[in-house]
């Protein structure tokens, strides 16, 4: 006799464990890191401290983040065997993948540096397999698109914070104090963000035992795809789609009309703004320009239309639309928006790595079967 399972689609609202590292309360508009409000640490501390945080349970005295930063400028160096293979890489295929080529380097790192399973690894083995990933990320990915524009890729510098050094990386200039701090403010508040597809993907493979690079790998396929992570570019598309005021409300109700999505508005959770939004759109004003003023707008019109013609719904704005806005600002190139949100969001992804690796119990969920019943004849 078999038991009714119920399926919520998405498996929206079903709980699949306990966690110390966050939440996010979409009704109200919040989400946390720990105890802290995410925005709050956004928008007064580093990267550094945030990252410490989700790693060590508190925020890092002065001597802590010290010792922190010193332990992390070896790790973003590359071993040479990584090095080798990056030109290869980056030139493979028609179009430019940073996603892609991310998992590859990642597996190749693993191998050379000796990553073993969670399940054999002690906690401090994990924690350091962890920090050398989270680490290497960024090092990794400005190199690949560096080497795809036929330019050279760069060191990464000790002098510089972890924002500063993304922006270098990429660019080969130095950047400007504001461009630094809008940047790390947006790596800041995309850190985590509560059970999403990525994280639990990231969670279910570490739950099997497998190593650190693993996890992360199937993090970023499930990350890569243009429903999660992979808006932020397409979000700025839109704007550049719709080029002058007058044609807003014309080109969302022929969106509307034609059931595709608005990249940049709604989300899974929040049902009122969403508050990363409200932090970028500051951070974009406080830039200023003509491209802050017409999104401004665009987000306006777009949000006046959807409420007329899906009353109820409370369609806002969300991370992606705004992100796109400040990292075009900033200077970084529209094909390593994504990766730029995966540079944050891989030190979430780890966090949660590690909380699970300290749970003996395979995640494995039953499924609800709805096909033909068997057992069927097999036909001769």
């Amino acid at each position: 006799m078999s038991t009714t399972i119920n399926v919520p689609p998405g498996l929206r609202n079903v709980v699949v464990t306990e966690t110390t590292l966050g939440d996010v309360r979409g009704d109200e508009g919040f989400y946390h890191y720990r105890q802290y409000s995410a925005i709050d640490l956004a928008k007064s501390k580093t990267l550094e401290d945030v990252w410490y945080l989700m790693f060590e349970g508190h925020l890092p005295t002065t001597a802590e983040r010290d010792r922190f930063i010193a332990e992390l400028a070896p790790l973003r160096v590359l071993p040479d065997e990584v090095r080798a293979v990056l030109p290869a890489i980056a030139t493979a295929g028609a179009a430019f993948n940073p996603l892609a080529g991310l998992r590859t380097a990642l597996s190749l790192l693993a191998a050379v540096r000796g990553l073993p399973p969670l399940w054999d690894a002690d906690p401090a083995r994990r924690k350091a397999d962890a920090m050398l990933v989270c680490a290497a990320t960024p090092t990794i990915l400005a190199a690949l698109y560096r080497l795809r524009e036929g330019q050279e890729p760069l060191e990464p510098r000790a002098d510089l914070s972890a924002a500063a050094n993304w922006l270098y990386l990429i660019t080969g200039a130095e950047p400007s104090a504001v461009h630094a701090t809008a940047i790390e403010h947006y790596l800041v508040s995309t850190v985590d963000h509560g059970f999403n597809a990525s994280t639990f993907a990231a969670r279910v493979i570490a739950s099997t035992g497998a190593d650190v690079v693993s996890a992360v790998a199937g993090a970023i396929g499930a990350f890569s795809g243009p429903l999660h992570g992979g808006a932020p570019d397409r979000a700025l598309a839109s704007l550049d789609e719709i080029g002058t005021p007058d044609r807003i409300d014309a080109w969302v109700r022929a969106k509307v009309s034609a059931g595709d999505r608005i990249m940049g508005f709604g989300h899974a959770v929040y049902r009122t703004e969403d508050p990363r939004s409200l932090l970028l759109r500051d951070l974009a004003r406080g830039i200023g320009g003509d491209l802050v003023d017409f999104a401004t707008t665009v987000e306006q019109r777009i949000v006046d239309v959807l409420a007329e013609l899906k009353p109820g719904r409370n369609l806002y704005a969300n991370v992606e639309f705004y992100a796109g806005v400040v990292m075009e600002l900033c200077g970084i190139p529209r094909p390593m928006f994504t990766p730029t949100f995966a540079v944050s969001r891989i030190i979430g992804w780890s966090a949660n790595i590690l909380e699970q690796s300290t749970d003996p119990k395979l995640i494995r969920p039953s499924a609800l079967y709805v096909g033909p019943q068997p057992p069927a004849r097999i036909p001769s």
